[in-house]
């Protein structure tokens, strides 16, 4: 959700301070210079950005400032009254730009590489075996009202006689007066940091956001800029990219001394890097400041150009006890940038125009171009090599319950310095307009639509139970839901009702559950249920909750049966960073096709299975977070592994036949910096005893029986294999193995952006005892099942389409048999 991190776009940015001036820093030919030094007579100090713009923002009036650039004449100038902005030209040097060339190697490389070597000695989370400090943070969505145009609708001018009404949009001037009374948006959040043992741990001790008396815990959670400036990537925004200081970066980077100059009373090197592959609309570049002793970082400012202006500024203070420089402040902000296309947001409530075309205008920037974000962290309470434990080292954030309730003598105890009235106006006017519009509600609203659920006073309507189609049930009409908090906080009932318009049977279910423990999201749960489900299909009992307003696959399936019974289970995570299921369960089953199990000869047409089943997903590198409400996991991270083993119960409650079944389940993505994603999956299954076809592996088919590619035409899966038919293999035991690379988007046109995909997937099984199995006639898949494909997805609104191809022992005879042709549907409900 992490809504108000959209609300960015910006295009200048103006800070109030007690005095501030900006400028830009140019050459002889009007070419602005990139991180030139900006100096004053009181020694406060700042650098350009790469448009050679700068702010300086100083606590008094200095009389001068200072401008120098490697390889440039230094320039002072004299700071007059009334003036604000401040052009400044540099000439060049006249023994040229050439750099000094020390053992045939860039000296700035050879100081970068030094870096590397010690990072080890440099790095806090390295050096030190552990400490803690607090942290403020305060976040503003605003913009600087002298940007804006003011003028208002209803002015008229003549010329040569001919009459011509000028229409202004008087929204700018409403903006602008909203704007010099407010910020848009603005949070507050006070922080205790600890690490040892590798972890780093933040404990939220308070927080504050504007319109929103329960805080909304993935905005908490969203990942502005990384905090170590010596983690391997470098994160921004949420987007990771290579640290220009990390052991390959010389491969990746260009580096270039610009200065030295001095911080905190030692001398730095100035060492301008930019990535040597930069793409039109990515790169990291940026100025690090190197302490020329012992090569540490001392100040840090990284930058991305593009749709988005986004910075991320480190600040340290250096302690001698220590002889460590330990980060103190961090700034990350978000101004309007270069795109090529229009940006909507919110419905278009922020709006930026792309590129025009020719014989079109653009429009007139509208307010919300000015609009622009700013994140500042201040650290304090610094302890080093500290003692006392880490409780719950395994969680990334822990929010306390009474974070959102402190007093404001607490936030006066840990601000930098008083609210403004800006910002207390802020809270007061934004707190009341929420109210009025029911912010927070439609919010709360949209978090639910996106999983699936429309909430309707005390209960929330199950979207997937509405409609859906396949080929036993035909249409399958339905309706369910779960209760939510306005009903109870510690106990849920959910339930559902459906009507199959081919088969003409009803199905529902009734469940409640009870909350046992809230911190590790505990539920004790029961259920009774009649439905049909699919032959053969693996269902992890852990797998999240996936709502599609679609789901294509199960369209062609007409192999059902019906399974009626009641199970209870307990829902956990009180294992660190898993998630699982305990359950036991009775289920009367009925085979909906032409099938018998034979069991030491006797012929089953249905029977009754009595199991017990522990259902477990390890996401070993994922980060979770701990709210009041629970723990949930905020950043995906991979490999992670899912495990599943049911066993049948013999002679209790009638139970047919004794069975055990093991599932396995591991995944792998991995994201490039270039904008391609690596996706893996490892699946298996292994199926021991009396097991009727109905619970053994089918390994997700997707093919129809017929007899042209025209008529074979369906929807992709997800995960399953195009080319091969439904009800074609079974197996007891499997091994099923997937491949997809995903390239960056390829601009065709400007609303047509496809991404290509390649696919490759296999998969070997067995089976054992097939004279046990009466009726249906399939193969195994003892030689292995190959296939592989191409997909062009999102080619246009989300629609596209795949070609596979069958190859390998079970390549049909016919070479069309073997060739699928897929349309794929991706639809983002991101917001």
């Amino acid at each position: 959700m992490k809504l108000f991190c959209l609300l960015t776009l910006f295009f200048t940015l103006t800070i109030q301070a007690q005095f501030q001036i900006n400028g830009i820093v140019t050459d002889s030919n009007n070419k602005p210079l990139p991180f030139a030094t900006i100096t004053t007579s009181d020694s406060t100090n700042t650098i350009t950005d790469v448009d050679g713009k700068f702010i300086l923002k100083a606590l008094s009036r200095p009389e001068t400032f200072t401008v120098s650039y490697i390889g440039f004449q230094t320039k002072t100038i004299v700071i007059t009254d009334q003036k604000t902005f401040y052009p400044v030209s540099l000439f060049q040097k006249t023994d040229d730009l050439r750099e000094v060339v020390v053992s045939n190697e860039n000296p700035a490389l050879t100081i970068i590489k030094k870096v590397i070597a010690n990072k080890n000695k440099n790095n806090p989370q390295r050096k030190l075996n552990s400490f803690e400090y607090k942290s403020y943070n305060k976040l503003i969505v605003t913009a600087n009202p002298d940007s804006i145009d003011g003028r208002i609708d209803s002015t008229a001018t003549y010329k040569n006689f001919d009459k011509k009404r000028i229409n202004i949009d008087s929204s700018d001037y409403k903006f602008k007066e909203i704007i010099s009374k407010q910020h848009l948006f603005q949070t507050e959040k006070v922080s205790q940091y600890q690490f040892g043992n590798n972890k780093l741990k933040e404990t939220i001790l308070g927080t504050k956001m504007s319109g929103f008396k329960q805080p909304i815990y993935e905005v908490i959670a969203f990942n502005l800029q990384s905090i170590s400036i010596y983690d391997p990537k470098y994160e921004l925004f949420e987007t990771k990219y290579e640290n220009p200081i990390s052991n390959s970066a010389p491969q990746s980077y260009n580096y270039k001394i610009l200065d030295t100059v001095t911080i905190k009373g030692r001398e730095t090197y100035m060492i301008y890097f930019k990535n040597k592959q930069r793409r039109k609309s990515s790169g990291l570049e940026g100025v690090l400041y190197i302490d020329q002793e012992n090569f540490a970082i001392a100040k840090a400012v990284m930058r991305i150009k593009g749709v988005l202006d986004i910075s991320g500024i480190h600040e340290f203070e250096y302690v001698p006890s220590e002889k460590i420089w330990f980060q103190s402040n961090t700034t990350f902000k978000i101004v309007k940038g270069k795109n090529d296309d229009d940006i909507k947001i919110l419905g278009g409530t922020i709006q930026f125009d792309g590129d025009v075309e020719d014989n079109f205008e653009p429009r007139k920037k509208s307010a919300s171009d000015f609009t622009y974000l700013l994140s500042e962290s201040n650290n304090f309470d610094i302890h080093y090599n500290t003692t006392a434990p880490i409780k719950d080292p395994a969680l990334y954030i822990e929010i306390k319950d009474d974070a959102n309730k402190k007093p404001e003598t607490f936030w006066e105890e840990y601000r930098k310095e008083d609210l403004d009235l800006k910002s207390q106006r802020t809270y007061q006017l934004i707190d009341s307009l929420s109210i009025k519009k029911r912010i927070e509600n439609r919010l709360g609203l949209g978090r639910k639509i996106i999983n699936g659920y429309f909430p309707i006073g005390p209960i929330d309507l199950d979207l997937k139970k509405i409609i859906s189609y396949n080929n036993y049930e035909g249409f399958r009409l339905g309706l369910g839901g779960i209760t939510n908090d306005r009903f109870s906080k510690n106990f849920r009932i959910e339930g559902y009702s459906a009507y199959g318009t081919k088969d003409g049977q009803h199905k529902y279910s009734l469940g409640a559950g009870f909350l046992l423990d809230k911190n590790t999201n505990t539920w004790v749960n029961g259920y009774y249920t009649d439905d049909v489900r699919e032959i053969a299909s693996t269902v992890f009992a852990v797998d999240k909750r996936v709502f599609k307003i679609y789901d294509p696959r199960p369209i062609n399936i007409s192999t059902f049966y019906q399974y009626v019974g009641w199970k209870a289970n307990i829902q956990t995570k009180i294992i660190p960073k898993t998630e699982a299921v305990l359950e036991f369960s009775r289920t009367y089953v009925e085979p909906k096709f032409d099938y018998l199990f034979n069991y030491n000869g006797k012929l089953y047409s249905d029977f009754i299975m009595t199991t017990a089943m522990v259902s477990i997903v390890w996401a070993p590198f994922s980060a979770f977070m701990q709210t009041p409400t629970g723990r949930t996991e905020t950043d995906k991270r991979f490999p992670r592994f899912t495990f599943q083993y049911t066993q049948s119960l013999p002679n209790v409650l009638e139970n047919d036949f004794t069975f055990g079944k093991i599932d396995f389940k591991a995944e792998y993505e991995k994201k490039y910096l270039n904008g391609q994603k690596t996706s893996l999956l490892l699946q298996g299954g292994y199926a021991t005893g009396d097991v009727p076809i109905t619970h053994l592996y089918n390994t997700m088919p997707n093919n129809l029986t017929k007899e042209t590619i025209i008529q074979r035409i369906t929807f992709a899966g997800r995960n399953s294999f195009e080319t091969m038919f439904f009800n074609e293999f079974f197996s007891s035991q499997y091994v099923f193995f997937q491949l997809k690379h995903g390239f960056d988007r390829i601009r065709i046109l400007k609303k047509v952006r496809p991404s290509l995909v390649l696919v490759t997937r296999m998969a070997w099984g067995n089976m054992e005892n097939p004279q046990q199995h009466v009726g249906p006639i399939y193969k195994t898949l003892d030689r292995g099942f190959f296939e592989s494909g191409i997909e062009l997805n999102k080619i246009y609104k989300g629609i596209g389409f795949g070609g596979f191809y069958r190859y390998g022992p079970n390549q049909l005879m016919k070479f069309e048999d073997n060739i699928a042709v897929k349309i794929s549907y991706v639809l983002d409900l991101g917001l």
